[in-house]
């Protein structure tokens, strides 16, 4: 009862709080642009109170530099596509609740013809307001209307190239840092899990279904960390404020893939990790014991190297001085830690003769390589200095809204699917998994079969290491096979 009260408290401090600085200037922004928007309209009428004007400047202030013109453009469109409908109908009938009915179908159906997506409600709003004032009226008001919309629309544009807003990168960074955050802090009640439960002796099958749980949760709030980035991204395109910072795109971009292809990896692991607590019924307690430690010990240290590397995106995104040298520093030290387990994890591979272990330890030292390889510093920089002068491109779908997954995934060739219709299982990209695999949606690459890949994967590393190569049998495979 008290830990329910105690999370309801704790939403309900994340809900309401004070506005920060930057949120205030944004609604300070906000607000001078309605103001201005609606004096410059009463000039132009000033008989009437054209609250469109300061509507219209509201909707066209908040987006990015970027894509102000696109976004006021179709507030444009919107408006004329509507009130020329409401002139149409005012014409020919009264406003009756059918001709109302009939007013609104058509002009949502032109809005979606128009790929107006969010003004389409603004086309069948104009037409009814225009329509409301009857026939005599509705070629004035219709004027008005479009007049207001314009003046609106303009004075957003001014304001925005005028005043630009502030370059996102705080708030990406921030988001960036706690993504960081939620699989570093994973890994580590894993391990102190795992380490009270050997000192209790604890079934470890009750524990490691949770942790799977949570780090599907992780990979599936992974959009919103990469809507925040591409957001940083775009706001500095048009953007005179931009002019006197340092672009931290690239280095963001190559974070969050490192980042999304290490929770992707650790989902993996801990995929592995409760397939062997299911199977380890009739191993030995002592051996459970051993491995238990070892394998809290390797997520300590993996624990230590997301954290390190997630505060390094995080102050390397944000202006002013930060301690970027102790974060080098922190890394540097966790990629050693991570280094001594891969060597640990591959002595076990080689001594190892329970199975159950071999494929294990194959999951975890994957996972391991994996983290080594995406928080190499020296390829961070490598692939901040591409970024840097190849700008990726955002992929589109056919209304012009980024596709899942950003401009970073890559094509996998599909013979390593299991559906015969390729990747993204009968249905086609994007179509849910028929399997119902809660795991679907975040793969970075087409179902594969997990048990069969991570027995060859296990055999295949315990022949690099003990010097005995051996191939899997391939009848596709052409000329004689290599001897035993």
């Amino acid at each position: 009862m008290a830990a329910t009260r105690d999370g309801t408290l704790s939403r309900a401090r994340r809900r309401f709080r004070l506005p920060s600085r930057g949120e205030f200037l944004f609604a300070l922004r906000l607000t001078v642009a309605a103001v201005l928007s609606y004096v410059a309209a009463t000039l132009i009428f000033p008989e009437a109170q054209p609250l469109l004007a300061p509507l219209t400047a509201m909707l066209v202030v908040q987006v990015t530099p970027a894509s102000l013109l696109a976004r006021g453009l179709d507030r444009v469109i919107a408006v004329v596509a509507g009130v020329s409908i409401a002139v149409g109908f005012a014409t020919l009938v009264p406003l009756e609740w059918w001709t109302l009915g009939l007013l609104i179908l058509v002009a949502l159906s032109v809005g979606q013809m128009l790929r107006l997506e969010a003004n389409l409600i603004e086309v069948a709003i104009s037409a009814m307001l225009v329509l409301g004032v009857g026939s005599l009226s509705a070629g004035s008001a219709a004027w008005e209307r479009m007049t207001e919309t314009l003046v609106g629309a303009a004075v957003a544009v001014a304001a925005n190239l005028l005043f630009p807003p502030k370059v996102a990168v705080d708030d990406a960074g921030e988001a960036v840092d706690d993504f960081a955050d939620r699989v570093s802090g994973l890994l580590q009640r894993a391990a102190e899990e795992l380490t009270e439960a050997v000192a209790r002796g604890h079934d470890l099958a009750n524990l490691t279904p949770r942790w799977l749980d949570e780090a599907r949760s992780v990979t599936h709030d992974f959009p919103a960390v990469e809507a925040a980035v591409l957001h940083a991204e775009e706001g500095r395109r048009m953007n005179m404020r931009a002019a006197f910072t340092s672009d931290a795109g690239p280095g963001l971009r190559q974070g969050l893939e490192a980042l999304e292809h290490t929770a992707v990896s650790v989902r993996s692991m801990f995929r592995a990790v409760d397939d062997a607590a299911a199977d380890s019924r009739d191993v030995d307690r002592e051996v459970l014991d051993d491995i238990a430690q070892g394998l809290a010990q390797t997520f300590t240290e993996m624990h230590q190297g997301v954290d390190a590397f997630g505060q390094l995106v995080h102050d390397e995104a944000t202006p002013g001085p930060r301690g970027r040298a102790t974060d080098v520093r922190a890394v540097a030290a966790a990629l050693e830690g991570l280094h001594e387990a891969r060597t640990r994890l591959e002595e076990v591979l080689v001594t190892a003769s329970v199975p159950e272990l071999v494929e294990l330890t194959a999951a975890v030292l994957a996972t391991v390589r994996r983290l080594l390889q995406e928080m190499d510093l020296d390829e961070r920089i490598r692939r901040q200095m591409r970024s840097a002068r190849f700008a990726p491109r955002v992929r589109t779908g056919p209304a012009g809204r980024p596709r899942p997954g950003g401009p970073h995934r890559q094509a996998v060739p599909s013979t390593l699917a299991t559906t015969p219709s390729g990747p993204g299982g009968p249905g086609g990209p994007g179509e849910p998994d028929p399997t119902g695999d809660p795991d679907a949606a975040t793969e970075l690459m087409p179902r594969i079969d997990v048990d069969a890949t991570t027995q060859l994967m296990a055999r295949i590393e315990r022949d690099r290491l003990t010097g005995e190569p051996r191939l899997p049998d391939d009848p596709s495979r052409e000329g004689p096979r290599p001897p035993d």
